[in-house]
């Protein structure tokens, strides 16, 4: 596949870049895809939410009244559920496991279906370089703003760690760079516009070579 490479500036360089087919023409399986999202999600979750049951709350040892003879109900602890300041039943426990398994044969086919279907949809935009001088905000915004994406919505793929864009692209809402290795299919599917540098591609085809 043929794509177009830009430059800084936003203008289309006079060479198009031939894009590896095994990369951005992956059939795309939606059900896969949600699959993986889905489960790299809840890889995510942590389990903070915490509630103590009746055998946790403190105090309660003492039975609060005898058992016959008051007129009362039966209470044999005040840490009863039914009790204000006794246990939670059925409460958010921390050691609740949300972690899902997904083989790496199928993250890494949805990663490419969803590469795929950027390229597919033109949200895929490649540049031949992509440098500033300071970690100044205007910088990359005036360079992002030149580009299809107007600086909206996108991410940003580097080849090599870059101090200079990650700190700039700080205080841009909607805006993330990150390095190539690390992309990943929640990335790719929370911004529109994937922002790519050519050397990227490159370490890309090196890295998913059959």
């Amino acid at each position: 596949m043929k794509y177009i490479v830009y430059n800084q500036k936003g203008e289309k360089n006079a060479e198009e870049i031939i894009l590896p087919k095994e990369i951005f023409e992956v059939k795309a399986n939606p059900d896969l895809v949600h699959q993986v999202f889905v489960s790299q999600m809840a890889n995510k979750r942590q389990s903070t939410a915490h509630t103590k049951d009746r055998g946790e709350v403190r105090g309660g040892g003492k039975k609060p009244w005898q058992q016959k003879g008051t007129g009362r109900a039966r209470a044999g602890s005040t840490r009863s559920p039914i009790w204000t300041g006794g246990g939670v039943t059925f409460g958010p426990r921390n050691e609740r496991n949300f972690k899902k398994i997904v083989p790496k044969k199928m993250k890494r086919k949805a990663f490419l279906m969803i590469l795929s279907s950027k390229a597919e949809e033109k949200s895929l935009i490649i540049l031949d370089n992509l440098k500033i001088e300071k970690p100044k905000t205007k910088e990359i915004l005036s360079i992002l703003n030149k580009l299809p994406c107007k600086a909206k919505n996108c991410l940003v793929a580097l080849s090599e760690p870059d101090k200079n864009l990650f700190l700039a692209s700080r205080n841009i809402p909607k805006v993330k760079v990150v390095e190539a290795r690390n992309l990943n299919c929640i990335d790719l599917l929370s911004f529109k516009y994937l922002v790519i540098q050519k050397e990227a591609i490159k370490k890309m085809k090196e890295t998913f070579k059959k």
